[in-house]
């Protein structure tokens, strides 16, 4: 499936802006683009497996609320990132 990449998390994926992976949730799927892009989970998720506050992650047009979400591979997922400053 099609996995797009925010611009804060292209140094992991070399510059890509979108990648391919492959996983039956999302966990799965974070997990395997961790192994691809070490050190990639840890900035979207959680030491207790939750997402990240200023993390969002779309499953097509769907907002996942956790990392439990069954994932198809026809999907698209998106990863944003929330701004934050002063």
């Amino acid at each position: 499936m099609r996995v797009h990449i925010p611009t804060a998390l292209r140094s992991y994926t070399s510059g890509r802006d979108e990648v391919e992976a492959e996983g039956a949730t999302l966990d799965d799927l974070l997990r395997e683009l961790d192994r691809r892009y070490p050190g990639f989970r840890f900035r979207i998720i959680d030491e207790q497996d939750g997402i990240r506050p200023h993390i969002k992650i779309f499953i097509n047009s769907e907002q996942a609320k956790d990392v439990g979400v069954a994932l198809r591979k026809e999907d698209e997922v998106s990863i944003l990132l929330a701004l934050s400053g002063g």
